[in-house]
């Protein structure tokens, strides 16, 4: 049987630089948060799951010579999701992977010194990602949890990184047909 839910959902975030240039910086994960909107529609096991929300992806990255720049980058993302679930009586399973689009609307960076200003991340405005993640669903109540894999290259100090960020996300839905 065909269904439909509509509602919001509120989280946080880690995130992470991946790179093989480890000699030339360090990333620190930095917490983060999401809010926004999802739907869901599905039959048969299986769900088409789109999201909006709002963003904060944050870092601190250490360059070889000891300057740290903090970066905060706020986005609107887009996953489009595609899944399968499992359960009855209000109690159920979900995973799923899916693209992600972000729009950056913020590219907030401080430094603690000159030499983090000299090595700025150079953060994208428009970048991809793929999510993969697990669900658990109690009647209207969902929690998630979710690796993201940045795709779009970031440049520091002249070297190539991807960030990346695991998320903890609680959504209630709203509409449920």
């Amino acid at each position: 049987m065909p269904a439909f839910q509509i509602g919001l959902k509120a989280g946080t975030n880690l995130s992470s630089l991946n790179s093989t240039a480890s000699e030339t910086f360090s990333g620190s994960n930095r917490a983060g948060y999401l809010v926004g909107v999802w739907t869901r529609f599905g039959a048969v096991g299986f769900n088409f799951q789109p999201e909006m929300y709002l963003t904060s992806k944050n870092v601190d990255v250490t360059s070889s010579s000891g300057g740290v720049t903090r970066a905060k980058f706020t986005s609107i993302d887009v996953p489009l999701l595609f899944g399968g679930k499992f359960g009855a009586l209000g109690l159920g399973g979900r995973f799923y992977t899916g693209p992600v689009v972000s729009f950056a609307i913020d590219k907030n960076q401080s430094f603690d010194s000159a030499a983090g200003k000299v090595f700025s991340l150079n953060y994208q405005d428009q970048n991809f990602a793929w999510q993969f993640g697990t669900g658990l669903d109690i009647k209207r109540i969902s929690v998630d949890l979710r690796y993201e894999a940045g795709i779009t290259k970031q440049t520091y100090d002249g070297r190539q990184t991807r960030i990346s960020l695991f998320n903890l996300s609680l959504a209630y839905s709203l509409v449920k047909l």
